[in-house]
């Protein structure tokens, strides 16, 4: 841990922190300073002008990011009848409704993305303490609750990520890993940037994005310019 310490604090004394860095610098810094042997998650933060404690000033939403999230994710779906065989047949990696609801319930925590049809919301919702504090519970506000599965699941298969506000007002959105190409991860960013301005919600008042810091795994943030991206 020291020695990570070091390498952490030599990285981050090259940053400028007078300095608003473009998009495409920012992750070139990060990916020729990285110094861990593994393939670190690129994530870029977002410090917000709304209210966290008003529920009409709340922010969630998806994002389908063009070149993928460089990860597996495992998608779990609770349904039944053509609804399971359509989620098996798009590559969920687990299918079912009451065996796999005793399942959740015993501890089962090998899934990324939940997703469950309207009708096995009935009983998911019991499911609230298990996959509430996971961020986990579906929601048709991510497309998560639909009788369309198999869409759902090559969505989130193929690089559709969540997103949600944390009670200070602060959003943080993974948009690939270190190895990807510097243009593929910018074009990530700026696609999370863009469906962050959209899922602004109407009581928001003055500067929506006020501040937008990306980093990787281990490594510092630098403080990026995102007007050329959107009106924030």
């Amino acid at each position: 841990m020291a020695t990570h310490g070091k390498k952490f604090s030599a990285v981050a004394e090259k940053i400028d922190r007078t300095h608003v860095y473009e998009i495409q610098d920012a992750i070139e810094f990060l990916k020729k300073n990285t110094f861990t042997k593994f393939d670190e998650t690129a994530e870029i933060a977002f410090r917000l002008g709304v209210n966290p404690t008003q529920s009409d000033q709340s922010v969630r939403g998806t994002v389908a990011l063009p070149h993928g999230t460089g990860k597996n994710v495992r998608v779990l779906v609770f349904a039944s009848g053509p609804a399971a065989e359509a989620a098996r047949e798009a590559g969920a990696d687990h299918v079912g409704f009451e065996d796999l609801l005793e399942k959740v319930k015993g501890g089962f925590t090998e899934m990324d993305v939940v997703i469950a049809t309207p009708e096995a919301m009935k009983e998911v919702r019991k499911l609230g303490k298990v996959l509430g504090p996971r961020g986990l519970m579906p929601n048709p506000k991510t497309g998560t609750v639909t009788d369309d599965t198999a869409t759902a699941v090559k969505q989130y298969k193929a690089g559709r990520v969540e997103f949600r506000m944390d009670k200070n007002g602060n959003l943080h959105v993974p948009f690939g890993k270190l190895s990807f190409t510097g243009e593929s991860l910018a074009e990530n960013c700026r696609a999370v940037i863009e469906a962050v301005q959209h899922a602004r919600p109407t009581a928001a008042k003055g500067v929506f994005i006020r501040r937008c810091t990306i980093s990787s795994t281990m490594m510092p943030g630098l403080h990026v310019n995102v007007r050329d991206t959107v009106a924030a």
